[in-house]
């Protein structure tokens, strides 16, 4: 699909108990998703999508732009924007360095084709390395046992618990600001004493972390942001 000249990648799906046709763009992926009962022609979603024109238009026009880990990019560490320097002789482990003047690098060595992935794997580790540590700490102020942690790349949710004590975290969470990351990782950790989400929940979260609703609604406005990074 083309939206003003340029082309737009479109996943359909298709649904048994989809009523009508519907349409949302994926900022994470930065795709058109598309939902239709089963039966409808082609020529009805070509229809459909051109109804929508302008809509789709407002909303593509607001997908950030991809970031990619190269020499100059600025990425955030904790919110804290630090910017890419490659240092050729310098270490290949990046990194973070705070400038007299108060500003921040991130400064990778070895060869240029390597900085992205390296930045990558830098931030992953990071990101292992803080959760693995704050939801231990947070467990153990509630005496509640984690069976296990896992770090991935997961679109849908910033983490999970399962019923067996098993804590999932999306390592995008190291380039949110701190408050924000430590809200989730008391999230999760809170369903250890409560799988769901009642009074009794939200209060064993607030003992966990200061200004949940706060940092909460900042994951609903600006969290599909985080997913621009790494391209």
């Amino acid at each position: 699909m083309a939206v003003d000249g340029v082309p737009v990648p479109v996943e359909v799906r298709v649904s048994a108990r989809a009523r009508r046709l519907s349409m949302r763009v994926d900022a994470a992926r930065n795709i058109v998703r598309i939902s239709t009962p089963p039966r409808v022609m082609d020529k009805d979603l070509h229809l459909f999508v051109g109804r929508h024109r302008d809509w789709l238009q407002q909303r593509l026009s607001a997908v950030p732009d991809k970031v990619v880990f190269v020499p100059g990019a600025i990425v955030p560490i904790l919110g804290v924007d630090h910017v890419i320097r490659h240092l050729p002789t310098g270490r290949r482990t990046p990194q973070p360095v705070t400038l007299p003047d108060g500003t921040h690098e991130l400064r990778v060595g070895g060869e240029v084709e390597f900085v992205p992935r390296r930045v990558a794997d830098f931030l992953k580790a990071e990101a292992r390395r803080l959760l693995v540590a704050r939801s231990q700490d947070k467990a153990a102020r509630l005496g509640a046992r984690i069976a296990g942690i896992t770090v991935r790349d997961t679109r849908s949710r910033w983490g999970s618990c399962s019923p067996d004590g098993r804590l999932s975290y999306c390592w995008r969470l190291v380039m949110a600001p701190d408050p924000v990351f430590d809200y989730v990782v008391a999230h999760e950790v809170a369903h250890l004493r409560e799988m769901n989400h009642s009074a009794r929940f939200w209060a064993i979260c607030a003992s966990l972390t200061d200004g949940v609703a706060e940092h909460r609604d900042w994951l609903r406005a600006n969290g599909a942001r985080l997913h621009r990074y790494g391209a």
